[in-house]
């Protein structure tokens, strides 16, 4: 446990090659254009190659922290730089890794300015996105979840689209102005508890009374992450001013770490005020589900529309988290992993035939797979993923939310469930529209299929969707070893608070 071992091998590894291509990389702008784009491709790969002994060295039959790394930074202060993972992290450090070298790959003929800058971006913020994931210290923690918001605010905003710079200070000071709150409360905890030490704060009973306020500061930060409704307006914003791998990392990965959040700590170190508070959580995401569904039948460009399903499929995700037993909770963080895969997956499907076209309006296209069969097969899985094929990764996780709601709140599972409905509708007529039907303009005669290196985008994106609505075992059994811990502490909290109510009382 104590020293550096492979957690932050995996973290800064990225970090490295980014100064590597700083210093080190010269020659000729196209030169040092070519030698960015292969430097930062091998860096990602290996990273991602590293990180794949997380899950092959990972104990399924404990849910303690492994690969635990603490040294004292700042003893005085009682602040140490402690990294760790558990089966609610290590797959969102997996799916960090696992995306970066996509979106890089992606990226490689789309970007043509400053290609050195953004692949030393993309190589930092996948250094912010890990150690986020394995941070085991507040003060840690804080620093790289925001930190991620520095190279996410360039990507948008240098190499974005005509709105870019509005699109990129809109995500900035949202994300910012929660985040603000959730230091008051990691300061309060501090305060309260004397450690900034995360397993510590997981075992210690914060006072009810300080639980309501501080998941309110918590729920500021978490819930525009996710995004939630009404605090969800910068993510189409965002979404369709950012080049296609800047969506890709945005929808794949910095979603995620609100549901993090919320798993992490409002459930595990305040469990009062989540259970008080459930409701709120309920009702927001009810909304979301069905109202950013019908917005997203009503878009005209792509992208929005993949935006907005986002909405609606993180709304599943905040239910399953607070319904609390294990079918949703392991459903809601699947959920999460599978949303992370095909909504990156759907996005590089918009950003194959915006590359070609220059548009990303539904009315431009028509009958595509008479001209891109391998496109309309590949967009086609990933549709089907989205709107939840049995089958395929989107199946497995909505059907344990879905599952697990009922046996709390069928109002609510009634309610969610009329997302599955609506984002079959939004999914079927986008894809209708855009890939069906009879090849009647004259812009799209000429237009060609998927090149090799498209194809090795997609190859892994395909695999992953299907292993994991194949066989989703082999992802469920070392999740469900931490969720059911975190479920039980959550439970003894509640006991342990009813029967202190009733000596109160008495």
């Amino acid at each position: 446990m104590e020293g550096i071992g492979v957690l932050t091998v995996v973290t800064f590894t990225p970090l490295i090659g980014a100064l590597f291509i700083l210093f080190v990389v010269r020659g000729s702008d196209e030169e040092v254009a070519r030698n960015s784009r292969w430097a930062a491709l091998w860096v990602s790969l290996f990273t991602f190659f590293e990180s794949l002994y997380l899950w092959v060295g990972f104990d399924p039959a404990t849910p303690d922290f492994q690969f635990e790394e603490l040294v004292n930074w700042i003893p005085e202060y009682n602040i140490s730089y402690h990294m760790g993972v558990d089966g609610i992290s290590v797959f969102f450090v997996l799916l960090s890794t696992f995306l970066t070298p996509i979106c890089i790959l992606a990226s490689w003929d789309s970007i043509k300015t400053r290609v050195r800058e953004y692949m030393i971006s993309f190589l930092v913020l996948e250094t912010f996105m890990v150690g986020m994931f394995c941070a085991l210290d507040f003060v840690v923690f804080y620093i790289f979840f925001e930190a991620v918001l520095i190279p996410m605010f360039l990507i948008i905003g240098i190499w974005g689209g005509p709105r870019r710079v509005y699109a990129a200070f809109k995500f900035f000071l949202y994300t910012l102005l929660g985040s603000v709150l959730m230091l008051l409360a990691i300061i309060a905890l501090y305060l309260d508890a004397r450690t900034t030490n995360i397993v510590t704060l997981l075992n210690i009973h914060v006072d009810p009374q300080l639980q309501l306020w501080l998941w309110l500061a918590f729920f500021a930060s978490f819930s525009v992450k996710v995004p939630m409704w009404p605090v969800h307006t910068w993510l189409p914003d965002a979404h369709v001013e950012a080049p296609t791998a800047g969506s890709v990392i945005l929808a794949g990965v910095l979603l995620k770490m609100g549901g993090y959040g919320f798993l992490r700590f409002s459930i595990g170190m305040l469990p009062l005020g989540s259970e008080h508070f459930a409701p709120l959580v309920f009702a927001l995401s009810v909304i979301a589900v069905i109202y950013t569904s019908l917005v997203a039948l009503a878009q005209q460009d792509m992208k929005k529309l993949i935006a907005y399903s986002s909405i609606a499929h993180m709304g599943f995700v905040t239910v399953g988290i607070f319904i609390m037993n294990q079918q949703a909770v392991a459903g809601a963080i699947i959920q999460m992993l599978s949303h992370g895969v095909v909504s990156a997956a759907l996005f590089l499907c918009v950003g194959v035939i915006y590359d070609r076209m220059h548009t990303r309006e539904i009315d431009a296209y028509g009958g595509l797979v008479n001209r891109m069969p391998k496109y309309a097969a590949v967009f086609l899985l990933f549709t089907l993923a989205s709107v939840g094929l049995p089958g395929t990764s989107g199946f497995v996780g909505e059907i344990l939310v879905m599952v697990g709601t009922f046996q709390v709140n069928t109002w609510v599972c009634a309610l969610i469930a009329t997302g599955m409905i609506l984002g079959a509708a939004y999914m079927l007529y986008l894809y209708r529209r855009v890939v069906f039907g009879e090849l009647t303009k004259d812009s799209l005669k000429s237009i060609r299929d998927m090149n090799w290196r498209e194809v090795a985008v997609f190859a892994p994106l395909v695999v992953v969707v299907l292993w994991m609505g194949i066989y989703p075992l082999s992802f469920l059994l070392p999740i469900e070893v931490s969720v059911a811990k975190l479920i039980a502490d959550y439970n003894a909290a509640l006991a342990a608070a009813g029967h202190a109510a009733t000596v109160a009382v008495r």
